[in-house]
């Protein structure tokens, strides 16, 4: 590994807590706030946990960045009882309305004035999935990125990773420092010390706004987008047939088909019939399986 210390910074990013119900607004056009809780990302902590270890074994100096309003200075005060050396928390209200080509634009500047050995996050959202802004960033900084991973063993001038590939198999990986690290959610995060949590209240936040990037403002935000939301909608649930028991059937029979749901027990029948007889023996069968009418 480098003589000198590894320099890591880790992405934290907050997630909507999905217990909740989430609603969207009157408009359709974006996810409301009321009733809303956001916890910070999972997979982000699991990464965070990856840069602490190599903290505790190789003596790394780990930076936390949160790219957001003040709510997420919790999530930062959070990685730094954990044992973060370094928190910086950017927040300018032009990046509204944009999408992951503009959000990347602004984490690859930021990640361009820090010059981290090692840039981690997590691979996927709790609410949303895939993140494409991590991504983007490496590849508009030319760095190697490495997506999956769930260990990772820093060399002199490189990286040797773990991660995960198809049907539950190994990859192992090697890149170059610098290079872009996206975690599974696999180390289990540490809990810190009530003295710890108690440190992390003082702690200094470094807030940046767009004037320490040198970024224009047309670049971020809805300006720098390439994509709009158009709207956001509640997927409707199929509807369940409501089964009717024929009347004529005695008591007993009707509670078994109320019970059964109308689900008849299949019968498998053969039959060489011509082309005719076939289309209309199917059209008989979805009749009477209310296929068609």
């Amino acid at each position: 590994m480098p003589e000198n210390k590894l320099d890591i910074l880790v992405l934290l990013r907050e997630t909507n807590d999905p217990r909740p119900p989430a609603s969207v607004t009157t408009r359709g056009a974006a996810i409301s706030e009321r009733g809303l809780r956001r916890v910070p990302n999972p997979a982000d902590l699991a990464a965070l946990e990856e840069a602490l270890h190599l903290k505790d074994t190789l003596g790394a100096n780990v930076t936390v960045l949160a790219i957001g309003p003040d709510r997420l200075d919790d999530t930062l005060r959070l990685a730094c009882s954990m044992g973060a050396d370094r928190s910086i928390r950017f927040w300018d209200h032009g990046m509204e309305g944009g999408d992951a080509m503009a959000d990347s634009k602004v984490l690859a500047r930021i990640v361009t004035i820090l010059s981290p050995n090692l840039f981690y996050t997590g691979s996927r959202l709790a609410d949303r999935g895939d993140d494409p802004v991590p991504a983007l960033a490496a590849a508009a900084l030319g760095l190697p990125c490495i997506g999956a991973a769930v260990s990772l063993v820093p060399t002199r001038e490189q990286v040797e990773a773990q991660r995960k590939s198809d049907r539950g198999a190994r990859q192992t990986v090697t890149a170059p420092l610098p290079c872009a690290v996206l975690f599974e959610e696999v180390r289990t995060p540490r809990y810190p010390s009530i003295e710890a949590i108690t440190q992390a209240l003082a702690a200094e936040i470094e807030i940046w706004d767009l004037a320490h990037l040198g970024l224009p403002f047309w670049q971020i935000g809805a300006s720098g987008a390439y994509l709009a939301a158009a709207d956001y909608g509640v997927p409707r649930p199929d509807p369940v047939r409501v089964v009717t028991p024929d009347p004529k059937l005695p008591a007993f029979e009707r509670i078994l088909s109320l019970l059964s749901g109308g689900i008849k027990a299949r019968e498998g029948k053969l039959n060489v019939l011509s082309a005719d007889d076939t289309v209309k023996g199917l059209l008989r069968i979805f009749r009477e399986e209310g296929l068609t009418s």
